[in-house]
This record gives C-alpha cells, structure tokens and sequence, in this order.
C-alpha cells in the first residue's frame, strides 16, 4: 500500500518519517488471500474485541495473515502508522484524529466501545459536593491546606479531555485543581492505592478495582452522564484497507467479538485475564457494570467526537478541527 508522504512530515516529531512512509504499508491494494494485515492494539479494556477475536479464532476467516502488534500507548502507534508498518490500528480517538490530521490516508471505520470512562473522586469531597455543589474543591482546598489533586493519563488523552470538559461543565476552574499526568491504568491505580492523589478521570479496570478495595477514591460520575456518547478505543483503518474486501471481513469478526462479549460475559471475563491481565473475578464485575458499552457501530460516538475534535484542536494536537466526514468512514459498517 503506497502512501503519499507529502502529509506526514507536517509536525517535526514525524520528521524523516516519509521516506519510510512510501515504502508503504505491509499489506497491498486490493488485499486478497495470503496478504498480510498488521493490527496495532493495547492491552486495555477498550480494546477487547482485539482479544476476543484472537482468542477465539474469528481472525482466520478473514482473507488475509493476520498479524497483531502490541503498543503500550497511543503516540508508539502513531509514530509506526506513519512509518507505514500498520494497516488497521485499535486504540483511542485522540492519535486517531492525530494521524488524519498529519495527512496519512486512514479513516475511522468503527467504535469498540462508548462512554467506558469514570470521574473517580475521593469520599470527602463527595461529602462536600453535597453540600456545597461545585464550590466543593474550593471548600477541600481551605480545608486541606492544598488543592484536589487528579491524576490521569497526559493531556489530550481521552481520560484527561473527558475530566477537563467535566470541570468545564460545572464552571470549574482548572487552576482551583492539580492535574498530575499519570502513565498507564496501573500506575494510577498505585497512586490512589498510595494516597497520591485525591481523584482521577479513568476507564476499567481502577473503578472496579477501586470499588473492591478498601480506598477512599471511588465513581462520582460516569462517562454517560459527563458526556453521552463519549468516544474511547476505535478502529482505525487506511485507505487501501478500507478499498478492499478484507475491511468488511474484519468488521464482520469485530460485531461477532462485541455480541460475544454481551452474550458471554463469563468467557469473556476469562479473556480479559489472559489478553489484557485484570484478574477474572474483576473482568466480571467491570463486565457487569455501567462503563462495558461495547460497539462497533461507529455512528454511537458521533456526538463525543465532535466535542474530543474541539479539544484536541485547541491543545493544539491537530491543525483543525476534524469534522465527522474527515474522521469517519460508515460504509464499511453500512456494508456488512
């Protein structure tokens, strides 16, 4: 798969990129049985599909070798999409914006999962929420002798867009808090266990794991009552993939992943231990509750992605605010 480098080198982290960039991507156009498709993905919670489909085989019935790359965040896969080593990548909305908006030719054919976030805050501020409604952090920080302090995963991620419009919605002020970045799920699941931070803005498993344990920080607000279609994990795929056959053949495995994961929370949970590493017993439960919205239907995140477009433009991580036409592909979806 060619592809055109004019677009890639726009920001100096991708300098030196488009020479490898041309060389294209592993698979080809018009992708037929025995090519190769590479499949960037991260073992999280909002990409579980991923799992499902490898675990239970349904990557052999589509028309091409199938081989998975395993990142640990979102700019890695950013970096090898414009290196040309990836055809289809599953990780969050914000680098997918990211990598149309430095001109490589890929579209967002489906959603893995909505609303999958939780605004966790600690007892005493929920206490004080009560009473006095959004003045709360004020009222912790005369209290305490310092600000509320969140921690969560770096600016313009999905965790921290969904906390910083949350605190905008409440007409917040973010310098009445201290936004710590935090990298990875566990590490800030170790710094609530720790007492480190006081709130967080994070997807599965902390909220279980906070909700069993015995620590103070625990769900305030839902993604779904924050933001009502917020977007996570997604399906990225490049141009010559959507083109071919084998795009409808992979998004036919990931709507049977997804009825899997409804229908059969019990295996389900038996693969998030083995693929993503949350213990069974705690897959189960996460599986049960309010942040498991597992889709494909790309139409579920529309409304979030507008708002995630808007906030990635102002930090300044795309050049423009990406409309849905420029971000999604449907027809793949509207085709199976």
């Amino acid at each position: 798969m060619n592809v055109d480098s004019s677009g890639v080198s726009r920001r100096d982290y991708l300098a030196g990129a488009g020479t490898a960039a041309t060389l294209g991507f592993s698979g080809c156009l018009g992708l037929g049985s025995g090519d190769e498709l590479t499949v960037a993905h991260m073992p999280i919670f909002p990409d579980l599909q991923w799992y499902v489909m490898e675990e239970e085989g349904y990557l052999d019935e589509i028309d091409a070798e199938i081989t998975g790359r395993e990142f640990t965040d979102g700019p890695a896969i950013v970096q090898a999409y414009a290196s040309g080593e990836l055809d289809v990548a599953m990780f969050g909305i914000v680098p997918s914006m990211i990598v149309i908006d430095r001109g490589i030719p890929a579209k967002v054919t489906a959603a893995n999962i909505k609303e999958p976030m939780a605004i966790m805050v600690h007892d005493d501020l929920r206490a004080m929420w009560d009473e006095h409604g959004s003045d709360a952090f004020a009222v912790w920080a005369e209290e305490r002798g310092r600000k509320f302090r969140f921690g969560t995963f770096p600016q313009g991620s999905v965790p921290d867009v969904l906390l910083r419009y949350w605190l905008q919605q409440e007409d917040i002020d973010e310098s009445t808090v201290e936004i710590t970045e935090i990298g990875g799920a566990n590490a800030v699941w170790q710094a609530i266990a720790n007492d480190e931070v006081d709130g967080t803005s994070i997807m599965e498993p902390v909220p279980t794991r906070a909700a069993q344990a015995d620590v103070p920080v625990r769900t305030f607000r839902t993604a779904a009552e924050v933001m009502p279609g917020q977007p996570a994990a997604v399906t990225l795929m490049s141009d010559e993939v959507r083109s071919s056959d084998v795009a409808g053949q992979f998004l036919e495995q990931h709507v049977r992943a997804t009825e899997f994961i409804e229908s059969d929370p019990d295996a389900t949970a038996n693969i998030v231990e083995s693929g993503i590493g949350m213990a069974a017993d705690q897959a189960r439960a996460a599986l049960d509750g309010p942040l498991s919205n597992f889709v494909t239907d790309p139409r579920g995140i529309e409304s979030g992605t507008e708002i995630f477009s808007q906030f990635a433009n102002e930090n300044g991580q795309i050049d423009e605010q990406l409309s849905l036409d420029q971000i999604f592909d449907y027809s793949v979806y509207d085709n199976l």
